[in-house]
């Protein structure tokens, strides 16, 4: 006989070998699109980060649709960001360290300055439902070719996950060019399923904000075009 009992949420340790490190900041605003700029301001200050496979680079976002304000399309818009407002890498227990050397720089993004504050660690999420704002999976053009890709890219991690769906089509331009992505969100995820879709994430162009997943409090809410 085989008995598989539901895995324990709250018994379970979430490893650290991948962690998010969250740094305080101040800025007063950037473009919607900034991932080129941001990456490379990043490089700058950390040489390796664009070699290290296992890392990542949260774009950053300000106030979330509602209370009669709506996050702007055009990629060259501003998004006005407040004191809460956090800036955050993707990385492998034994980057952090070295991550620390941006708490109290000043990167330049786009004409704009960001002041880094300090770091912290934080261990990545067991939610059951995950998000990622961009991914680059076959042709993103085409919302069948992209599910039915992105569905490929899970099952190959190892993920098992019940519910996948997407957003409206959104480019960045990245050092390739202009490059289409959608959001995507995975839903009825198993603890170690969320946890290692965070730690691998899909697609390429990680290190310029894709494919990175965080979790998404509920299914109803969800908004997939932010």
């Amino acid at each position: 006989m085989y008995w598989q009992e539901e895995q324990d949420e709250e018994s379970y340790v979430v490893p650290d070998d991948v962690v998010d490190l969250v740094f305080e900041m101040r800025c007063q605003a950037l473009p919607v699109d900034h991932a080129r700029e941001l990456h490379e301001a990043v490089c700058r200050v950390l040489p390796w980060f664009a070699d290290e496979p296992a890392a990542g680079l949260h774009l950053i976002h300000g106030a979330e649709s509602g209370n009669g304000w709506e996050r702007p399309e055009a990629s060259d818009a501003l998004i006005y960001l407040s004191r809460r407002t956090r800036f955050t890498l993707r990385l492998p227990k034994d980057r952090v360290a070295s991550a620390q050397a941006l708490s109290g720089c000043e990167l330049e993004v786009s004409g704009y300055r960001i002041a880094v504050g300090e770091g912290r660690e934080r261990t990545l999420s067991t939610h059951s439902a995950q998000y990622a704002r961009h991914v680059v999976c076959g042709d993103p053009s085409e919302e069948e070719r992209f599910i039915e890709c992105a569905v490929r890219e899970l099952r190959s991690l190892g993920v098992g996950f019940k519910k996948v769906l997407c957003g409206k089509l959104h480019t960045l331009e990245l050092p390739d060019g202009s490059v289409p992505t959608r959001s995507l969100f995975v839903a009825e995820l198993g603890v170690d399923d969320a946890v290692r879709l965070q730690q691998q994430g899909i697609g390429p162009y990680r290190h310029h904000g894709c494919g990175l997943f965080i979790p998404h409090k509920t299914v109803q809410k969800v908004n997939l075009d932010k």
